[in-house]
């Protein structure tokens, strides 16, 4: 009969269970407090103009070989990204703790006791009796029938937080694959630089020992020999300065994608097998709408899981408030003897003790928790409708940037172009005698001057490419090749 009982009140416990309410407030994302559509662009243009940036995987994004191996390397070796990664671990672990506490803990025991007792305590030495027993059971320890939702709430807002990490993983590998491109366009600037710069220093080298030719011979004055030595000497302090830039290139791809990725970088140099200027990245990237651009980034994501964690922490403060019941019970057997430790008639125990709490001189410290609970789902709210606002800011000067970089390229190259007809009609000038050395100066100068420039802004465009395609979702990875 007392089984029977037993099993009564645990079925009624278990009912109560599953009609337990929750006091989570239904969630209401906050409005996009931004605009409609990017500044000087065309919507309807932008969004029927092919896949968003989330769709196209980073191997069909960057074209280069050698950018997909030194990409592939990143992902693999990073330590950024294996933090980042095993903090998801961590919040799947700790999800799978707070969950686990919606079920009862069940636990089996078994014991064995043998005492010792004087049959005379007055006296020492005395024949003492010897008492044993024996017991073994199952036990339930302090399970909390949920009837107002604490625990379930605060294993929703468990799993938010872990969702949040698993987008926050998600960024940070966006983020790598952008980084690591920057750097190796980087570094094949700098490269170009570098190369530049030998390339200047070898032409004002030529001419300085014409020059100076002409000064042993009387035929130029001291004055053209020293500044054809100044332009010779600013273009050899050029190349060390580059050099020094290309060694920094290199350890930050290093640090980004571990020592084997020096060896790729370098295996073809010098020269480079890639420069600069014929490195592939794709450039019809659809700037599509606002709304479907800021929903496929993760770091937004993560920022609106992180608010439905606070919301679910609301839940679990107002239940707070309400009375819990635990359950402690046992059942099983205990006995003097081994021969009648599983006799039903003579051995069987049990027993069941409900704890029943109720609030009464700490409601004020359960209502300041749910006042903290409270401003931090404001304070959640705020940061999610900020980290939209910094996305849209991000995404709309990459698109206004992008409008204007081919032009201002274009106009740069042209530039190069004159400044090297400049040099070119100088020069012959000097030679004939029309002009002094000072001008054929001045146009190498400034011809050094706007090859650097292009060089620059070129990196500069391709730098835009590579973080609008980041600002904008991309860095999807192919896995379909994936053994």
């Amino acid at each position: 009969m007392m089984i029977y009982r037993l099993i009564t009140v645990i079925l009624a416990a278990l009912i109560l269970f599953t009609a337990g309410c929750s006091f989570i407030p239904e969630y209401r994302p906050p409005e996009m407090p931004v605009s409609d559509a990017w500044s000087g662009t065309d919507p309807k243009e932008d969004a029927l103009s092919g896949h968003a940036a989330a769709d196209i995987v980073y191997q069909d994004y960057f074209t280069s070989r050698t950018l997909q191996e030194i990409i592939a390397m990143a992902l693999e070796n990073n330590r950024d990204l294996k933090v980042a990664l095993l903090n998801i671990e961590q919040a799947k672990a700790a999800y799978r703790i707070q969950k686990s506490d919606e079920l009862p803990v069940i636990a089996g025991s078994t014991g064995l006791n043998r005492q010792g007792i004087a049959e005379d305590s007055s006296s020492l030495g005395k024949p003492y009796t010897t008492d044993t027993s024996m017991s073994v059971g199952l036990g339930l320890t302090a399970y909390e029938l949920d009837l107002f939702g604490r625990v379930k709430s605060l294993s929703q807002s468990a799993l938010e937080t872990y969702l949040a990490t698993r987008e926050a993983a998600s960024s940070t590998r966006i983020a790598l694959v952008a980084q690591t491109a920057d750097a190796y366009v980087n570094l094949l600037a700098q490269r170009k630089l570098q190369h530049l710069a030998e390339e200047t220093y070898k032409a004002q080298k030529s001419t300085y020992d014409v020059i100076k030719t002409q000064y042993d011979a009387g035929s130029t004055d001291q004055l053209a020999l020293a500044q054809a030595a100044t332009s010779t000497e600013s273009a050899k302090a050029s190349i060390y300065e580059y050099k020094r830039l290309v060694s920094q290139a290199e350890n930050a791809l290093v640090y980004l994608a571990g020592p084997g990725v020096y060896d790729l970088i370098n295996a073809f140099a010098p020269p480079p097998s890639e420069t600069i200027d014929d490195i592939g990245v794709l450039t019809q990237l659809p700037a599509g709408l606002p709304s479907q651009i800021l929903l496929d980034r993760p770091d937004i994501q993560a920022a609106e899981h992180q608010l439905k964690a606070a919301n679910a922490d609301i839940g679990a403060a107002r239940a707070a408030m309400y009375p819990t019941i635990s359950l402690t019970g046992s059942f099983g057997f205990a006995a003097q003897g081994l021969s009648y430790l599983f006799d039903p008639s003579r051995s069987l125990s049990w027993a069941f003790s409900p704890n029943l709490t109720i609030p009464i001189f700490n409601r004020e410290g359960l209502k300041a928790s749910l006042d903290v609970a409270t401003v931090g789902e404001k304070i959640a709210a705020a940061q999610y409708e900020g980290a939209i606002q910094t996305a849209f800011r991000e995404v709309a000067d990459q698109l206004a940037a992008r409008k204007h970089y081919k032009g201002q390229l274009d106009a740069q190259n042209a530039l190069v172009s004159a400044s090297q007809k400049a040099y070119d009609l100088s020069k012959a000038r000097y030679d004939n005698g029309v002009d002094d050395f000072l001008t054929v100066l001045d146009s190498q100068r400034s011809l050094f001057s706007a090859e650097q420039g292009a060089i620059v802004l070129k990196q500069a465009y391709l730098s835009n490419l590579i973080n609008l395609y980041k600002v904008m979702g991309g860095g999807k990875i192919d896995t379909s090749n994936a053994n």
